[in-house]
This record gives structure tokens, C-alpha cells and sequence, in this order.
């Protein structure tokens, strides 16, 4: 989602026929142009040939693999990296992996591009590439970059799918898929992703699925009975969530009614009937399904007592706001929404340096959050 066209940071150069190899060397095809990776801040008249580098070309070479998908020489492209670097795959897949531990997305985005030209048919880049994208995508909303969060979600949405239509089927693309389903409240699609894991694995033994495997059989069967057990695959439940997600709350409070006359256990629905409740403004209302959302297991999820917490503020109940949000922040203490919201609750409560405090540690997790930083710069004009 660069704004700049990285193709315009390489050039191509052409090859003399007369250039002499080695025997045991890589044949260079000298009909056709090798691409070249710029220097930082070359400029067009410091072009010197004689400079250029094997790390600049194999750089260009990838850069056009990445973001160049129609050039007719990608086959010999790859053969000549191949050729030079047979571990390229394994080296680009750790530090892929390691940028995205460190939030360098930009950077992690491209080397997973690159990753994909090189090998298109390997269904476990593509398998990584929709990790990375999902994690993206969290990362953003969490910061509150609601509209970048959705983009990268939908290109998340893509390479899952692509990963699994792949023949052979890889069940680890289905685990996988299932919770970012799960993420997004397709709890049917949801089903039907880790149901096929399950059947993928069912005849190997445990000793064939490792430690790791066995887990992750036994947490799909897991989430499939829950969602079976609660229904929430029922159509009225994913209407709900979705009228609710387009700002048409009451179509969706309607909806959640619904599924509630015949599941009203579920503590799912009774957290989407308040969060749709508080959405428009009801508090007192969104607090009784909140608090019905405790009673059915949602006590066991810190975004139950979070958005309670914001109905006790509202109603200046600010004791029990306070101790909701300290139980949500005792069962996630990196959550920097719940850590944002007890700066809102110091700003209602009138005490502005607790308030300071709370953003500032919001920006030490999360240096992108717009609403902490928005918050700061509000308390630094005051």
C-alpha cells in the first residue's frame, strides 16, 4: 500500500555479448536486461557500471518478482536467484517473520511479496502472507486505523482463500483461516474451516501431528462445539453483527433479539445486544446486557467488563468503572484499548495528570494509536 512505485528504484542494464563467464558459472543470457537495485540517493548522472554490486542486481531481481508480475523473464529471474542463493526461500521467510515481530510492516509486506514471485505455487508463502496481512490488520485497528485495518483484512481474506483452494489441500491454511473467521464473526465459515482441519488430520495419528498438531485438533473440535453448542452460526446472529457493523444498530438489535427468544444463554448475543444498545447512546439498557453477558460466560472476556465500564462512565458511576476496567486489565494488561479507557475514565473523573499518564503508556505499547496521541495533544493545549 506504498503510495511510491518501488519498480521506479531499479534500472536495467544490458550485458555485452562479449562478456566472458566462467565455466562453472551461472550462464548469463546476455539477450536479455538484468534489473539493478539503486544505491540510497543515487542519483541518475552517479550511474558507474563498473560499481555496480551481485547484492544490487539480486535486489533488483527480487524487487521485480515482487511488484513486476506480468515481466515475460520472471522464469529466468528465479533461475538466476535460485542459482546464487539456493536458501533465498528460507532466509526471506525469518526475516519476514522478524519484521513483522517488530511492526516494520512496509518492510515485512515486501519481502513477502518478493517471497511470493519467487515461488507462486508454494502454498505455505501464501499461507504467511495472509498471516501477516491478518496481523496487520489488528495491529492497525487496535491503533484505531479503522479503514487501513479493512483493507488489509480483505487482502488477508484473499491469500486465505487462495491458500485454501490449494490442491493438495494444506490443513494448516484451514486452522488458520478459521480464526480469522472467527475475528470477523463468520462463526459459519468459521465452522466449516476448522471442521475440514479436523478431517484433514483425523487419520494421522498423534505421533504423527506432534505436540504442536495434537493441540491444534483438539482446539479446532473445541471451537466447533462451542460454536455449535451456542448456535451462533445462526443466520439472525451473523445478520446482527453485520447491521450493527454498518451503523444500522437497531436492524441489528432486532435481529440479536431474535436469536436471544431461543438462545438465551449465549453470552455472545447478550455482548452484541450491548454493544449495539451502546452504540446509540442507550447505557442503562447496554449495561442489563452486559451484566447478562457476565452471568452466561462473558466474564471470562475482558471486552465484556471493558464495555460495561463505558456505561458506568457514562452514568458517572465511576467506582464501577473503575473496577470493571482493573478486572479487564488484570486478564489483558497489553490491551491498549482497556489502557485508553482508563485515561477516559481519569478525564471524567476530572483528574487530568492520571489521565496523561494512562496515554502515554498507551503510545509506549502502540506509537501509532491515533485516539491516545489525539488525546495528549488535547491535555497539552488545555
Amino acid at each position: 500500500m506504498n503510495s511510491q512505485n518501488p519498480l521506479e528504484s531499479i534500472y536495467y542494464i544490458t550485458i555485452p555479448e562479449n562478456f566472458i563467464q566462467s565455466e562453472n558459472a551461472f550462464k548469463i543470457d546476455t539477450s536479455i536486461k538484468l534489473p539493478v537495485q539503486k544505491k540510497v540517493n543515487e542519483a541518475p548522472g552517479d550511474f558507474n557500471p563498473s560499481e555496480i554490486t551481485t547484492e544490487q542486481i539480486l535486489a533488483g531481481i527480487l524487487t521485480v518478482l515482487a511488484y513486476d508480475k506480468k515481466n515475460e523473464n520472471l522464469e529466468y529471474y528465479r533461475s538466476i536467484i535460485l542459482k546464487v542463493k539456493p536458501n533465498i526461500k528460507k532466509e526471506l521467510c525469518e526475516a519476514a517473520i522478524l519484521k513483522t515481530k517488530n511492526e516494520d510492516f512496509d518492510l515485512a509486506e515486501e519481502i513477502f511479496l518478493a517471497l511470493k514471485g519467487l515461488d507462486p505455487e508454494d502454498v505455505a508463502i501464501t499461507l504467511n502472507m495472509a498471516l501477516f496481512l491478518d496481523q496487520r490488520a489488528d495491529s492497525y485497528r487496535n491503533s484505531g486505523i479503522i479503514d487501513e485495518a479493512d483493507a488489509y483484512d480483505a487482502d488477508a481474506f484473499g491469500y486465505y482463500t487462495e491458500a485454501m483452494e490449494a490442491d493438495p489441500p494444506l490443513a494448516d491454511a484451514f486452522f488458520n483461516a478459521g480464526f480469522y473467521f472467527m475475528k470477523q464473526h463468520k462463526y459459519r465459515d468459521a465452522k466449516d474451516a476448522f471442521e475440514t482441519y479436523i478431517a484433514l488430520t483425523c487419520d494421522l495419528s498423534d505421533e504423527d501431528l506432534g505436540e504442536n498438531g495434537v493441540y491444534k485438533k483438539e482446539r479446532a473440535q473445541e471451537i466447533v462445539n462451542n460454536i455449535t453448542n451456542q448456535n451462533i452460526d445462526d443466520e439472525a446472529f451473523t445478520r446482527a453483527y453485520d447491521l450493527i457493523s454498518k451503523g444500522e444498530e437497531e436492524k441489528g438489535i432486532e435481529e440479536i433479539r431474535k436469536f436471544l427468544v431461543n438462545n438465551s444463554k449465549v453470552w455472545n448475543a447478550w455482548f452484541m445486544l450491548g454493544w449495539g444498545l451502546r452504540r446509540l447512546e442507550r447505557f442503562s439498557d447496554a449495561k442489563l446486557a452486559f451484566e447478562e453477558a457476565l452471568k452466561c460466560g462473558g466474564n471470562e472476556n475482558p471486552d465484556t467488563y471493558n464495555e460495561l465500564s463505558l456505561c458506568y462512565i457514562q452514568e458517572k458511576n465511576f467506582d464501577e468503572a473503575k473496577k470493571c476496567l482493573l478486572k479487564a486489565f488484570e486478564m489483558d494488561s497489553e490491551n491498549t484499548k482497556i489502557i485508553s479507557n482508563l485515561g477516559f475514565l481519569a478525564l471524567a473523573q476530572g483528574d487530568k495528570q492520571q489521565a496523561r499518564n494512562y496515554f502515554t503508556a498507551v503510545l509506549e505499547f502502540d506509537p501509532k494509536d491515533k485516539i491516545a496521541a489525539n488525546e495528549l495533544l488535547k491535555l497539552e493545549k488545555e
